[in-house]
């Protein structure tokens, strides 16, 4: 069970974890041991409160399918569990990362210090530039 919050968890039964074979180079069991996990997640079909399947169904994500599938293929390490764990990690990741609030930028405006220093600095660069010119 993987806990968001205390409104929010998704259930064992609610994952599809599966088993296959991971890609690239290998030794002798390459061909024999499925270590590397397939873990699918339908949004739509799940227990998750209204505002996390809608913030998790509008994000454009390479792990989100147009159906609202997540797919995540773990395969870093070389024992299942690891992998499984890994899997389930990358997917309580991914939600906590789309369906987190940001803050609403307020606008301010520059203090008159500021607006004084700007215009004493322009002031010292142009009274610098005006002496490099050629002398009569």
């Amino acid at each position: 069970m993987i806990v968001l919050s205390r409104h929010a968890a998704i259930s064992d039964d609610e994952l599809e974890i599966s088993a296959i074979r991971a890609q690239g180079a290998g030794g002798q069991h390459v061909n024999k041991s499925a270590t590397a996990i397939h873990l699918r997640f339908d949004i739509r079909a799940s227990s998750l409160p209204e505002y996390y399947k809608s913030r998790l169904l509008a994000a454009s994500h390479h792990l989100i399918t147009a159906e609202g599938v997540v797919i995540i293929k773990a395969q870093e390490y070389r024992s299942q569990e690891m992998n499984r764990e890994a899997a389930l990690k990358r997917l309580e990741n991914l939600i906590r990362e789309l369906t987190v609030e940001e803050k609403a930028r307020r606008p301010t405006r520059p203090t008159l210090a500021s607006k004084r220093r700007r215009l004493e600095g322009k002031a010292q660069r142009s009274a610098t530039k005006a002496l490099r010119g050629k002398v009569r």
